[in-house]
Formats: structure tokens, sequence, C-alpha cells
């Protein structure tokens, strides 16, 4: 199963070393939600309730895909893929927020916004790659299935992974470059709850054009291009799908796509909307926009092993079994 290269770290130390003696902040404040500050601390709640449910949802996939065989396939190692992003996404985002709802805990260091800015965009442009290779495998699984197996072997997949994340990683490392040599003669006060592109470009004082530039053009140009190509995948898919003569393989081919689909919008949607709000949308209230911004980083997490995990056949037989093993009661 292929993991995320660790290459990346030793260039984002020296990015932040490099600009040292720039006029950087020693650390930002992190606000939370504006406008929300006096309810944050119950707003805490459900968020820490859907976070712990994304963490076990997805650490359960992991484990199913990896104790079982019989799930050793593509679409099973894509859909780990998937998982471990997810868990770096939350992970990357979650503690500190709840920190500064419940213990008041704002302030984070320079270097730390740094790297959870390049975790949080890294790791989304890396989800929206392996949803497209994900694509990819059900095309070649109902359109080309003869050749399914020698097309996707383990190392093909492995390298797609790889690819996904690299993508990912070589988008953003020089993003840091460009944040990390910024000058922040202002208040340092960050009005969201996670160090966010735009969100601490605007703390800088001077030209800070390439750095919207950039910011806009690699996500118009990544989710471009990767829905355009997922879009194109479906309907070939789908034409296929309505070709079969039997209903029942009519039937399954929907549902295996209809979770994929759904996984899609549920990613796309809330990201785009917190994306250009934030750029164009000032008329639409901070607090929404922020709330929205942080749901994206929570709520396909949680959802994802639900929607994908647990309407596989076997990963589904299997979290029962071991909850039989311990136990638990449980309804097929």
């Amino acid at each position: 199963m292929p993991t995320a290269p660790v290459s990346f770290l030793p260039a984002l130390q020296q990015c932040l070393m490099s600009y040292s003696n720039h006029s950087s902040p020693l650390s930002f404040i992190l606000t939370g939600i504006p406008g929300l500050e006096d309810v944050q601390f119950w707003i805490a709640f459900p968020f820490c309730t859907m976070y712990f449910m994304a963490v076990l949802g997805n650490t359960t996939v992991l484990l199913a895909i990896w104790m079982d065989p019989s799930l050793h396939l593509p679409m099973f190692y894509f859909l780990s893929m998937l998982a471990a992003i997810d868990l770096v996404l939350t992970t990357s985002t979650m503690p500190k927020l709840l920190s500064i709802f419940w213990f008041h805990s704002h302030e984070i260091n320079f270097e730390g916004c740094v790297a959870q800015m390049f975790f949080i965009h890294s790791f989304s442009i890396a989800e929206s790659g392996v949803l497209l290779t994900m694509a990819f495998d059900r095309y070649l699984a109902i359109c080309k299935p003869l050749h399914y197996s020698a097309i996707l072997t383990g190392p093909t997949t492995a390298k797609l992974g790889l690819v996904a994340v690299g993508r990912g990683t070589a988008i953003i490392i020089p993003l840091s470059f460009m944040v990390a040599s910024l000058s922040y003669c202002g208040p340092h006060v960050i009005d969201h709850s996670y160090c966010e592109h735009m969100s601490v470009v605007k703390l800088a004082c001077g030209d800070t054009r390439p750095n919207c530039i950039y910011g806009i053009t690699v996500a118009t140009i990544v989710v471009g291009s990767d829905s355009v190509l997922i879009v194109v995948s479906y309907r070939l898919i789908l034409r296929e799908v309505l070709g079969l003569s039997s209903r029942e393989a009519r039937l399954k081919s929907f549902c295996t796509c209809g979770s994929h689909i759904a996984v899609i919008l549920l990613f796309y949607t809330p990201g785009l909307f917190s994306f250009y709000t934030d750029r164009w949308g000032q008329s639409i209230p901070a607090h929404l926009r922020i709330l929205v911004a942080d749901l994206y980083l929570l709520v396909p997490p949680m959802l994802d092993p639900l929607i994908y995990g647990m309407s596989t056949k076997q990963i589904r037989e299997l979290v029962l079994s071991l909850l039989r093993q311990k136990g638990i009661p449980s309804r097929s």
C-alpha cells in the first residue's frame, strides 16, 4: 500500500529557515469563527464528535483493508489512500481548532502556521487526485473489464497514488516559499479557524498579487482538469451501464458509482464554495464562510468511510464480524 512521500519535509524546513531573517511574525492569532465567539465552546462538541467519527471510520477502513487479503485490490488500495488523506486533513486542523474553542488557545507560531497551510492544501489536492484515480478505476472495471487486471497492476496502483500525493506536494511547496517570503507588518490576527492561504496572505504588507494569482490559478486548473476528467469517465461509464442487458448488473454498477459520485460532490461542493467566497464573496457573512470552511475539512472525512467503506460488502462484513467477536450486538 503506497504511503505519502516525506521528501517535502526537508524542503519545507529549508523554506522556513531561509526566510528566518525576513520580517515575519513569531506567531499568529487564530480567531476561530468570527461573530460566533460566544457559542464556540458549544460548537466544539459536535465538531469533536465528528472528528472522533472521522478518525474511527477511516482507521477502521484502513485496518479492514490491511487485515483482509481479499481486499488487496486496486479499488480498495485507492480507498485506503483516501482514508489516509482524510486522516491527515482532519488531524492537521481539528486538534488546534478544538483547543481554540475550548481552551482559548488562539496562538500559533509562524512555522506551525505555514506547515498547517501546507498540509491542508497539498493533501486537498492529493484527495482530488485520488478521486480522479478512483473514477479511472471504475471506468476500467466497467468499460474495460478484460483489461482491468493487466492495466491496474500493483506497481501501477502505487505509482498513481504517489503521483496524486506528489502533485499536491510539488504545487504547494512553491506556495509555502511565497508565503514565508512575505513581510507581515500589520495586525497578526487571522480571521479564520486555521491557516488558510489567503487568510494569511491578507495580513502581509507589500505586493501579494503573485500569491493571489498562483493560488487562484492552481485551484482552477487542478479542480477544473480533475472534475472534467471525472465527468468524462462517468459519462462513458453511464453509457456502458445503460447498455448492460442484466438488470442486476446495472443496479450493482449504479450503486458502486453512486457512492463515488456522492463522495466527489461532498468534497468539491463545499471546497469550491469556501475557496471562491473567501476571495469574492464578501457579501456572505464571515461566520458562514468560516463555518463552511471548517466543515469542508471535517464532514467529508467523517462521511467517506460510511459512504464507501460501509457500502462495500467485504468491509461491512469484516467490521460486523469484529463487532461480534467483541460481543457487541449488531444488525446486518
